[in-house]
């Protein structure tokens, strides 16, 4: 009777500590949450307060720039195009800063999208970059699924334009496709570009990450860090394959409305 009555207190003492462990951890999660509510809405407030007085500033070194180029010297004329130059990379970065903060904000409104109107929408958008590079972008027949219409455009759009933009000499080809992996619906997105690194597959991911100059590839480093958190959204996961001068192949997953939309024996070679 000792021992079991023994053995009874340990059990209860385990209980006791995993219970209190697991209200700890609860505990940081609600406080990891806040801070990033905090910070989202940091990061909303100061972008959009910002946007602003950086207008008027670019507005003014515009003007500087039209009105007196080459009326005072070279070195005038070379400052006031760097000046105008970071006014305008300021106001395209507050411009992302804040797409990234709105997703973050209020519920997201789902419903049936038909992801081959979205592809459509997003290959007309880049019309001019498609163009400028001579791309091919091809789709094969996509699903519907539920989620939110701007923001899977906005995802295949920025997935394409950075296939179009880390090309290599080669012309650009991108194929967008879908395949069955584990029992799960998987978008692919896949390009004949530069390619990257195994180190760098994660860390293109996070926010302001940049794998290259801005004298090399224009951008602010926030582009796969939206469509991360657009896919996050939807409750699907992202990630890339990639070896240096091969390409790169974006995977993500998104709930399908339709599982029997297209054919799920596709593969990727």
């Amino acid at each position: 009777g000792r021992e079991r009555e023994y053995q009874r207190m340990l059990i209860e003492e385990r209980l006791r500590w995993e219970e209190e462990r697991s209200k700890e951890l609860e505990a940081q999660a609600a406080e990891l949450r806040s801070a990033n509510e905090d910070l989202e809405q940091f990061a909303f407030a100061a972008s959009h307060d910002l946007r602003e007085p950086l207008r008027m500033v670019a507005s003014y070194l515009k003007l500087l720039s039209e009105r007196y180029e080459g009326q005072l010297d070279d070195d005038a004329d070379l400052f006031i195009g760097f000046a105008l130059g970071g006014a305008e990379r300021m106001q395209q970065l507050l411009d992302d800063l804040l797409t990234y903060c709105r997703l973050g904000r209020g519920g997201l409104s789902l419903s049936a999208v038909d992801l081959n109107g979205v592809v459509e929408q997003a290959l007309s958008n880049l019309t001019v970059a498609i163009q400028e590079a001579d791309a091919s972008v091809t789709h094969s027949p996509l699903p519907i699924v539920v989620g939110n219409r701007t923001q899977l455009l906005q995802l295949f759009q920025n997935l394409v334009s950075n296939a179009i933009k880390f090309r290599s000499e080669e012309r650009p080809e991108v194929r967008i496709t879908t395949m069955d992996r584990h029992g799960m619906r998987v978008f692919c997105v896949r390009d004949n570009g530069i390619g990257m690194e195994a180190k760098d597959q994660q860390r293109i991911f996070q926010i302001f990450q940049r794998l290259h100059s801005r004298t090399e590839y224009e951008g602010t480093g926030i582009g796969l860090t939206i469509s991360k958190k657009i896919v996050d959204q939807h409750g699907g996961d992202i990630w890339v394959e990639s070896a240096p001068g091969e390409g790169a192949t974006f995977f993500f997953t998104i709930p399908s409305e339709n599982d029997d939309a297209v054919d799920l024996t596709q593969t990727i070679h």
